[in-house]
């Protein structure tokens, strides 16, 4: 079993940044692909960033291409997603999630373990 903390949500203005942490526990973080998620009310699970296992591949929605930077460090079982010129679409839960094996998807019902999200609100 995995367990995902998120960390680093909050409060900013548009325009402004944050960075999000995903801690995960247990030994085997490397096996996993993982992505963030973001749903905002009223709103499905959207993928927001995808990467293999080594962080060596990447996925980013349209809507945060050079915007958000998704990374990991296998040896301390965290990830992170570095979020830039935040805008108020941005606004959401964000969620890091784990799949089984190597590569990422953009779905979220593939992703086995779910952490329990961290408020991103941008203001104007």
């Amino acid at each position: 079993q995995v367990q995902l903390v998120e960390s680093g949500g909050g409060l900013v203005q548009a325009g402004g940044s944050l960075r999000l942490s995903c801690a995960a526990s247990g030994r085997t973080f490397s096996s996993y692909a993982m992505g963030w998620f973001r749903q905002a009310p009223g709103k499905e699970r959207e993928i927001v960033a995808a990467t293999n296992w080594s962080g060596g591949s990447t996925h980013y929605a349209d809507s945060v291409k050079g915007r958000f930077t998704i990374s990991r460090d296998n040896a301390k079982n965290t990830a992170y997603l570095r979020m830039n010129s935040l805008k108020l679409e941005d606004t959401a839960v964000y969620y890091c999630a784990l799949r089984r094996g190597n590569s990422f998807t953009t779905t979220p019902r593939e992703y086995a373990y779910w952490g329990q999200g961290t408020q991103v609100t941008v203001s104007s």
